[in-house]
């Protein structure tokens, strides 16, 4: 292992140099005009792969955008690991707001500033370079195999059938995955626990068109305000949703796991100030980190109907939209949670309008079982990088194929990342520590060592 991490080492700022390469390939997926320059990240990623030795590498189509795999087997007795990442970035609008070419990448005070930098060709080329480290000097120490998508951005809409078509290929002991973030920085952290998503759109219509505000206003019923009206009765005095059954299948924290919460280095009030907000509001009698990342919540994502164009004019409009999202915690699901929402809105509209519900999209939550042989060889690794300990910790973000792996390959996933908070993923200005890259590669090519153990 030693060679391995000197290779690193002395190899890192070509490494550096070749993500930074890969980072000029502006792979957006939810924008058609780029579907060639995803293609392009892929064949890229995959041409990489292979001139490093790793063996059946392909392109494997889609109906949308291609997976790249690869992979290094043959150990006889070694275990398996299947490594996820994704190699499609967020569109980089908007573009006045950053202070470098997103698709240009530069280093400044010692972060790689680029769109995909940190979410997630960074963290997915930490395992690249971790492969090379090892297969330069002495081997890999395990079987590995790499799933790299390019729709992670857009839902990962053709993941679940992929990963069902290719069962026996994909098959492994583990998953590990590296797009998440350290809970600070300086502080080594490993996620064990993630929340899933309910999004759902709710129209509200009270008549056939847009009518005058001094003709009918005070007999037609405002879909606005019967809307708004709903929307502001969807929480209690303690914070807590009123949806019935919102709660039933909730799996709470453990005191252990709350004693661990309390121990993290978290200042809520500093954390409240970095936001601009005046203050804080929590389901009680949660704190706001246990609010943040292990309770489930509800939330109006968007709002809108009528006029709202510059200058006056005075309408009573036809209908009124709300988009509202739900984050799950394990025990809940969206399929549950979507169900209670539409008899909620249906049941609480006044008589005076028609409701119209639509599901948008979601996703499971996961809990891993940290006492697992890579959650324990994870820790080790990690140790060994930062000289001290890591946290298991919970996170309030979503990765639904987290779920899909346990569902249809029948596997656990370790979440390895190492993005900040602050890294600015999916907003202008989106950066990557250097030396978190490192650390990244170093704890990687530690575990690969620790788990053949």
């Amino acid at each position: 292992m030693q060679k391995a991490l000197e290779y690193t080492g002395s190899h890192f700022d070509s490494f550096v140099d070749e993500l930074s390469t890969f980072l000029r390939i502006p792979s957006v997926s939810t924008d058609e005009a780029h579907a060639a320059d995803v293609r392009r990240a892929a064949e890229w990623l995959a041409d990489h792969l292979r001139n490093l030795g790793l063996d059946g590498v392909a392109v494997m189509d889609t109906p949308g955008h291609p997976v790249v795999y690869a992979e290094k087997i043959g150990i006889e007795g070694a275990p398996t690991l299947l490594v996820y990442g994704h190699y499609d970035v967020q569109p980089p609008d908007p573009m006045d707001l950053w202070t470098s070419p997103p698709f240009e990448p530069v280093v400044k005070n010692g972060q790689l500033y680029a769109r995909g930098s940190c979410d997630d060709k960074g963290q997915l080329f930490m395992h690249v370079k971790a492969a090379e480290a090892w297969m330069k000097t002495s081997g890999m120490p395990l079987n590995v195999k790499y799933i790299f998508e390019g729709e992670e951005e857009i839902g990962s809409a053709h993941l679940a059938a992929f990963l069902e078509k290719h069962r026996d290929k994909l098959a492994a002991d583990v998953v590990m995955v590296s797009d998440t973030a350290l809970f600070g920085s300086g502080v080594p952290s490993i996620t064990y626990g993630l929340r899933g998503l309910a999004y759902v759109e709710v129209m509200v219509e009270a008549c056939d068109r847009d009518l005058h505000s001094g003709v009918y206003g005070g007999a037609i019923h405002n879909p606005i305000n019967a809307l708004a009206a709903m929307i502001a009765d969807l929480h209690d005095e303690n914070h807590r949703v009123t949806v019935n059954g919102f709660y039933d299948n909730v799996i709470d924290l453990t005191d252990e796991e709350r004693r661990t919460m309390a121990s993290l280095p978290f200042n809520a009030d500093e954390w409240v100030r970095e936001t601009g907000a005046k203050g804080s509001i929590t389901e009680k009698p949660y704190t706001a980190l246990e609010g943040t990342t292990a309770r489930p919540t509800l939330d109006c994502n968007g709002i809108w109907g009528g006029f709202t164009g510059k200058g006056a004019k005075t309408v009573l409009p036809a209908r009124a939209h709300a988009k509202i999202s739900c984050r799950l915690v394990p025990g809940q699901t969206p399929d549950e949670i979507t169900e209670k929402l539409r008899i909620h809105f249906e049941k609480n509209a006044p008589d005076t309008v028609r409701v119209t519900f639509r599901n948008l999209h979601g996703g499971h939550g996961a809990l891993v079982d940290t006492t697992g042989p890579a959650m324990q060889a994870a820790s080790r690794a990690m140790e060994a990088t930062y000289g001290q300990k890591p946290y298991f910790v919970r996170t309030g973000g979503a990765i639904p194929i987290v779920a899909e792996f346990k569902r249809i390959l029948g596997l656990e996933t370790v979440l390895l990342g190492f993005g900040l908070d602050t890294d600015a993923i999916h907003s202008p200005n989106e950066h990557f520590g250097l030396d978190r890259f490192r650390a990244g590669i170093d704890t990687i090519t530690r575990f690969m060592a620790e788990y053949r153990e």
